[in-house]
């Protein structure tokens, strides 16, 4: 550490982390998703693969389980499904992120990590002046880089490389999450999310209130910027839509894939302020992507921005980041929760001292019509235990890890997974369209759903479903992982049933291959 705070920051979080390890946590511990030793997780950051091992950090709040200021937790894997906590590395202990290590990205390259992160401090209101939307607060951009090689468990001097006052003057306070990659010449970009003021009547808004009056006008826009070293950047790009999409934009990034020899380029982000429509049924906050067509670094007339569509439409899901894997292999992990959602609650962890999880991890493909495909990471195929098989339909009882793949679904499909949540195609009625609907069965017991009740999607047929679950997460691919829904879950028992019979009485059904997990 670089100083005397960062030295004693670093001793309290350590002894947090060996209380909790005693500890344990509790029934509903997961058993292939990463949690945090103790408190509160958010954000994935900084994920990367150096020699053959995956590296995952993360926000962590040790001390509360309710959150508070901001470290970066890490965790190690070589199999994307193993993870083992190997400490805080980065603290709040430099003025400038003093209030907390916020989000970032990394990338393992020259024998080192190197890091970007958004530094952020509330300025002390004595006052009461600060609104902390367009006054009080400061998110420099900050380089650090590992002393201890590929392992990422030391950092060395913070040095901060875009500071507030070097954003564009029309944005607000709220300018963060760095990601950064480098193109096939070997410059840098990096992405920032970002919240732009408009002036003009004040439209009323839900979201006033937890995010101030401009929520109702300020728009969502990322900043794009080059570099050559990764140290020095300029402003190479502001992008947004023709029409506002939210006050503020978070957590972006920039992900090319194959697409049967071509490029499929697709922007990444979590829109705050979504309302109207679809929105209006959907969580509080949405986290998703659109295709992109030409350069977002190149200026407002280089590219062009394709339909918005979630990379999750389940409970909790948000703040995605993607990285590349040493194979050229595309990983998504998310953030399981949600923030500032009232209703959802995870009661059944919170008494156990901790509050969160990541997804499991996601290998990307480019689908058809601007669609990207999501399937858990391979590696858990290496985990397979045992095998059911049925045509039909399948009950299993009792495991609290399970990986259930349906295919050759023709028309009906319904599951319940412990007793609890129903999975199942719908067909059209009224003014309601056929959809794909995740639902807690009973909406009065809290156990179970802890708020949650029922989320869907509009498709139009059900192929295949993939359904996997760890002891308190259910994460559901429907499609080819076209359509993706996750819930935490709180169950007093263990199973799974499912009944996809086929379209009519000749149709074979379709076949259920089930499989228990040890890990």
């Amino acid at each position: 550490m670089s100083n005397a705070l960062g030295r004693d920051l670093a001793k309290l979080v350590a002894a947090v982390d060996a209380a909790a390890s005693e500890c344990g946590h509790g029934a509903y511990g997961q058993h292939f998703h990463i949690m945090p030793p103790a408190g509160w997780l958010n954000d994935p950051n900084g994920l990367c693969q150096a020699g053959g091992v995956f590296h995952a950090y993360f926000q962590y709040a040790p001390f509360d389980v309710e959150g508070g200021v901001k470290v970066w937790g890490h965790a190690t894997s070589r199999d994307l499904m193993t993870w083992d906590y190997v400490g805080a590395p980065l603290l709040p202990d430099e003025p400038f992120d003093c209030h907390g290590v916020y989000s970032g990205s990394a990338l393992a390259e020259d024998g080192r990590i190197r890091v970007l992160y958004t530094g952020n401090v509330k300025l002390s209101d004595a006052d009461g002046t600060y609104d902390y939307v367009n006054t009080g607060r400061r998110a420099d951009t900050v380089y650090v880089e590992s002393v201890d090689g590929l392992a990422g468990r030391e950092f060395n001097q913070k040095r901060v490389v875009l500071a507030s006052e070097d954003y564009p003057e029309d944005l607000t306070c709220h300018v963060r999450d760095p990601k950064v990659w480098r193109d096939a010449d070997g410059r840098y970009h990096m992405v920032l999310g970002a919240r732009r003021r408009v002036d003009g009547p004040h439209v009323d808004s839900r979201f006033c209130a937890m995010h101030g009056e401009g929520a109702g006008r300020d728009v969502g826009e990322i900043l794009v910027y080059g570099s050559a070293d990764m140290l020095s950047w300029e402003l190479e790009s502001r992008v947004s839509t023709p029409e506002r999409f939210g006050f503020m934009w978070e957590c972006p990034g920039y992900i090319e894939l194959d697409a049967n020899g071509d490029t499929a380029a697709f922007l990444s982000f979590s829109p705050q302020g979504l309302e109207g429509g679809r929105w209006d049924r959907g969580n509080v906050y949405a986290a998703g992507y659109m295709p992109v067509t030409g350069d977002i670094t190149g200026g407002k007339d280089a590219y062009e921005l394709g339909e918005f569509r979630l990379w999750d439409a389940g409970f909790d899901f948000y703040a995605p980041q993607e990285f590349t894997a040493e194979d050229g292999r595309h990983i998504l992990i998310g953030w399981m929760g949600m923030p500032d959602e009232p209703t959802y609650g995870n009661a059944p962890t919170v008494v156990c001292g901790w509050q969160h999880c990541m997804t499991v991890p996601r290998e990307l493909t480019a689908g058809a019509g601007g669609v990207v495909l999501q399937q858990p990471a391979r590696e858990i195929e290496y985990h397979y235990a045992s095998v059911r098989v049925g045509e039909g339909s399948l009950e299993v009882a009792g495991d609290t890890c399970f990986d259930v793949v349906v295919d050759g679904v023709d028309g009906a499909f319904t599951a319940t997974v412990d007793g609890e949540l129903k999975l199942a195609f719908v067909p059209a009625e009224g003014e309601l369209p056929s959809r794909f609907e995740m639902r807690f069965v009973d909406e009065g017991r809290a156990s179970a759903g802890c708020g949650r009740t029922v989320r869907w999607e509009p498709v139009d047929e059900v192929r295949n479903v993939r359904i996997v679950g760890d002891v308190s997460s259910v994460e559901v691919f429907v499609n080819d992982g076209a359509l993706v829904f996750s819930t935490r879950i709180y169950p007093e028992t263990y199973g799974v049933t499912v009944d996809a019979p086929g379209a009519n009485v000749d149709a074979p059904g379709a076949n259920v291959t089930y499989h228990a997990l040890n890990i």
